[in-house]
């Protein structure tokens, strides 16, 4: 929760200072054209709103917030340059060009330069202020990430001894360590606390609320690595891998402080940070937006749920949504009431329990459109791999230990699963159909969802859903 708080600072003194360098460019500009002496009106201010606004949306989208207390400031500063230039240039083009006090081409060079001055030197004069304060707070351990370190051997003692040195800067607390087997010898002593055997690594990242986690094992247990870090999947928690000299001479490690310590980062982003923040905003819009056009039609299903047999018209059921945190499922009732009296059972095309107009709806997916109202409260996404009951979950990992890797994502209303493979009749189908969602998750792209919302459509009137 802190951390959240400390969060909004950064946004709001972005906003802030946008705002302020927009109207001091305002009236620096008078001078720029000569336009004559100083006059005080309201025009800058309403417009630096608008203005500021538009730059905490291309911050935004080009990563400013994510995982802002580890930033470093010389990066930042760069980077700051590099997304003033195009955010300068649209502002101009959209806000300044139509400048009726410009007489002469040389006053529009003369504008875009001063704005573009302005705005970076105040913007970046706040963005590192604001930084420094984040150091400092990591330094206090006011801010601090729980820290669990995964091998108990001689090289983890040695990153352990490394990290003493720079763990308040990057501010991480480290609370523990597991061991890779149970029998192994515990080299750090009474240093930190030994929480057993990586058997146990789930019930310490939610009893300690772990954050990050720090992997070093012996170059032989690449099958254990890989089971820990598919574990880790399921937990929005930062991964790190100790390095040795092969991951060193291929350029995958990485030092993102200037005293740090060497580690690979195992990158939980699975699209670009602009790319996931454009997909937020467009499942929020045209969610918000099937709900008000589509109405009355909604209206109609409804009643036609309700007196095409005896019970709700909504049908509510726990799902497990992203990092297996479980939600509320909103669905039109296509079955009649008490149709799991003997216990979770998937659907088949013959299936009693089906209403008439219920199969009319699961042919057209008609039953699946109150998920709109998950996406908008951030449950669920248009396009992800569909959410399952954690009853499913369970007898899916036993076959396909890879489906934790779905659980990183928001689950969708559609899917490439869904739209390759259909509906699935039994646990063995959901593990063929996992492929589809698998491969969709490694290719995530905005483009891939639209085409995956096409072909929904297109399923949707054709009638070839189950």
């Amino acid at each position: 929760m802190r951390q959240r708080f400390y969060k909004y600072w950064f946004v709001l003194y972005d906003f802030f200072a946008a705002g302020f360098a927009w109207v001091f460019f305002f009236y620096v500009r008078k001078v720029i054209l000569n336009e004559g002496a100083f006059e005080f009106v309201l025009k800058p201010f309403t417009n630096a709103l608008i203005v500021a606004f538009f730059w905490m949306l291309l911050y935004s989208l080009s990563g400013f917030y994510v995982d802002v207390f580890r930033k470093s400031r010389i990066k930042e500063f760069l980077n700051h340059f590099i997304v003033t230039i195009p955010g300068v240039i649209t502002l101009f083009f959209v806000l300044l060009l139509d400048d009726q006090g410009v007489e002469h081409y040389k006053g529009y060079y003369k504008t875009l330069s001063a704005y573009f001055v302005i705005h970076f030197v105040v913007s970046v004069f706040v963005k590192m202020c604001v930084l420094t304060y984040s150091k400092y707070l990591l330094r206090k351990g006011i801010i601090s990430f729980n820290t669990l370190f995964i091998g108990t051997s001689s090289n983890a003692v040695q990153l352990f001894n490394d990290l003493q040195v720079v763990k308040s800067s990057l501010g991480m607390r480290i609370v523990g360590c597991l061991r890779e087997k149970s029998g192994d010898e515990n080299c750090f002593g009474n240093t930190i606390r030994d929480f057993g055997s990586v058997e146990s690594l789930s019930k310490v990242i939610r009893r300690c609320k772990i954050e990050n986690v720090i992997l070093v094992l012996e170059k032989a247990d690449k099958v254990l690595a890989a089971s820990i870090l598919s574990e880790l999947r399921d937990y929005d928690v930062k991964a790190s891998v100790s390095p040795d000299m092969y991951h060193v001479l291929l350029g995958s490690v990485k030092v993102n402080h200037l005293f740090g310590v060497p580690l690979i980062e195992v990158n939980p982003n699975l699209m670009p940070v602009w790319q996931l923040v454009l997909k937020r905003v467009f499942d929020f819009m045209f969610s918000l937006s099937v709900l008000i056009i589509g109405f009355p039609f909604f209206l109609f299903i409804a009643l036609m749920t309700k007196f095409s047999s005896p019970g709700p018209i909504f049908y509510r059921q726990e799902r497990v949504g992203r990092y297996t945190t479980p939600f509320k499922i909103i669905k039109f009732r296509s079955m009649y009431i008490d149709s799991e009296k003997q216990g979770p059972a998937l659907s088949s095309d013959h299936d009693p329990r089906i209403t008439k107009w219920g199969r009319f709806m699961r042919k057209t997916r008609l039953d699946e459109m109150p998920q709109f109202f998950n996406v908008l409260k951030g449950d669920m996404a248009v396009v992800g791999p569909r959410p399952e009951r954690q009853f499913f979950i369970d007898q899916i990992v036993l076959q396909a230990p890879q489906y934790r890797h779905l659980l990183k994502v928001r689950p969708g209303i559609t899917s490439l699963g869904q739209v390759k493979y259909g509906y699935a009749e039994n646990v063995q189908q959901m593990v063929k159909r996992l492929e589809y969602d698998l491969l969709y998750i490694e290719n995530m792209s905005l483009a891939m969802d639209f085409r995956i919302i096409l072909f929904t459509i297109l399923i949707v009137f054709q009638g070839r859903g189950k």
